[in-house]
């Protein structure tokens, strides 16, 4: 196990930056000590662990950030770390409307551990994509998994390899012509962290070491560009599996997001 203060000190001064060019239809506006992040489907807000403020101001700062998405008619999200100061920054958040969505786990682990040889179910292939059409296969994938539509993370996916077409990999697992499991890969200019994002997979091909081999195959990607680490912010059903490869758990986040109230 590697010092967990020390990789949370270093996740929170790298991992928590916001890459430095928006992707196209993005835009970043930053509002003192947090960044907005506007244009999809749903804003943003990226603050540091500690924005430096406190009572009445960090209250007008939560303020400003609910009334300017709903100006726009957007739903917004604070992402919130288990140690970001002050204390009482969620009640705050709640105080001004709000709510939390689910626990998830953020753990890290060493890439040269995770980088082993993909381990597949005969029939199953993965592959690295870029076309638009199949990142509109990986929404259709995942409006089936969650039963609901995910038509917009196709545009996330396609807006980010458009920005960042070496630094933002997604890769897909494929039955015949059938996407079964996909999940992408992040890198941030000089950090010691990729990120680990998706990892969805359809019902009835779970239990097959899909989600492992996922893993394995993006950590052989970021062992290839000599990145020490790789991070994930993991839902109740994944973070056993990746605590079972390795991973340890640095801290926990919780995305609070306020709607504007419908017309």
């Amino acid at each position: 196990m590697d010092n967990t203060e020390a990789l949370l000190a270093a996740f929170d001064a790298q991992a928590r930056a916001e890459p430095p060019s928006p992707p196209p239809g993005i835009r970043y506006e930053q509002d003192g000590p947090v960044l907005r992040v506007v244009g999809a489907a749903r804003g943003f807000i990226s603050a540091p662990p500690d924005t430096g403020l406190r009572g009445a101001e960090l209250d007008r700062l939560i303020a400003r950030q609910r009334d300017y998405f709903t100006g726009r008619g957007e739903a917004v999200e604070w992402k919130t770390f288990a140690h970001d100061q002050p204390p009482d920054l969620v009640a705050r958040l709640r105080a001004a409307g709000f709510v939390a969505e689910d626990l998830e786990t953020v753990l890290v682990g060493r890439t040269e551990q995770m980088a082993t040889p993909p381990v597949l179910p005969g029939g199953v292939v993965l592959r690295q994509v870029t076309a638009d059409a199949d990142m509109r296969r990986i929404a259709d994938m995942e409006s089936a998994v969650w039963g609901e539509d995910r038509n917009h993370n196709g545009d996330h996916l396609i807006r980010e390899v458009a920005a960042a077409p070496e630094d933002f990999l997604v890769l897909v697992a494929e039955a015949g012509t059938q996407v079964v499991a996909a999940g992408w890969i992040s890198f941030l200019e000089s950090s010691d962290f990729a990120g680990l994002w998706g990892g969805a997979t359809l019902r009835e091909w779970r239990r097959k070491g899909i989600y492992h081999a996922l893993v394995a195959a993006r950590a052989q990607l970021a062992a290839a560009r000599r990145v020490p680490y790789l991070q994930v912010d993991a839902s109740s059903d994944s973070a056993p599996i990746l605590r079972r490869l390795g991973f340890q758990v640095l801290t926990t986040s919780t995305p609070y997001v306020w709607t504007p109230p419908q017309p």
